[in-house]
């Protein structure tokens, strides 16, 4: 069962966090895309990638200047937060964003159901392994209907956002991946809980949170 001592504002700080997870992630990949895409394919050797350090040079520069800008004018960051956290909560799958209104307890879409179907669920996909990757939880619950519109990123954040830890490698079948290692787990529901009865596992309907 969830913590009865966990707040709205809580909630709110783990979609947040989990929004700007995958907010930086993005921005990284897209400043990488722009940096490798100034290679020139018709040079060689050092001229050939001249337009990728150029690009870089860019960036570090830029940087920089937002640096100077906010010690400089640090009332820009009251403009500047807010945006940030706009777009972090953006970034979101939209099932993963926490809904306004909490559910009473005991209803369908109870946080508390939620958790512990998610957990039931986990700890039957773990079996007597010591855990289980997430590309194979993610593929298991897509062949059940579920979390169709998440890619593995996405759902690692999901889960982040509920306090499912997950590992960034864990060695399962000879293989390293991000993973849930079964003794990061708390201890699995009473019986009775289950994803085919009281709850489908975080479920992506944001009054699910």
């Amino acid at each position: 069962m969830t913590d009865p001592k966990t707040t709205a504002a809580q909630r709110h700080a783990r979609t947040l966090t989990a929004g700007q997870r995958i907010l930086i992630r993005r921005l990284a990949d897209r400043a990488a895309a722009w940096v490798r895409a100034g290679r020139r394919d018709d040079l060689d050797g050092l001229a050939a990638i001249l337009g990728c350090a150029l690009r870089l040079v860019l960036l570090t520069a830029g940087a920089y200047g937002v640096w100077l800008l906010v010690r400089r004018w640090p009332g820009v960051l009251w403009a500047a937060v807010p945006v940030w956290c706009w777009a972090a909560v953006r970034a979101l799958p939209k099932g993963a964003r926490i809904a306004e209104e909490k559910p009473e307890p005991g209803s369908p879409s109870s946080p508390d159901l939620v958790y512990d179907a998610t957990l039931d669920w986990i700890h039957q996909q773990i079996a007597q392994r010591n855990g289980v990757h997430l590309s194979d939880l993610l593929s298991h619950a897509q062949a059940h209907g579920m979390f169709t519109d998440l890619d593995v990123p996405n759902f690692r954040a999901t889960l982040e956002r509920w306090h499912i830890p997950v590992r960034q490698q864990l060695k399962v079948g000879g293989r390293n991946r991000p993973g849930i290692h079964r003794d990061d787990l708390p201890p699995r529901p009473a019986p009775g809980v289950s994803p085919g009865s009281a709850q489908e596992p975080l479920p992506t309907r944001s009054t699910a949170a």
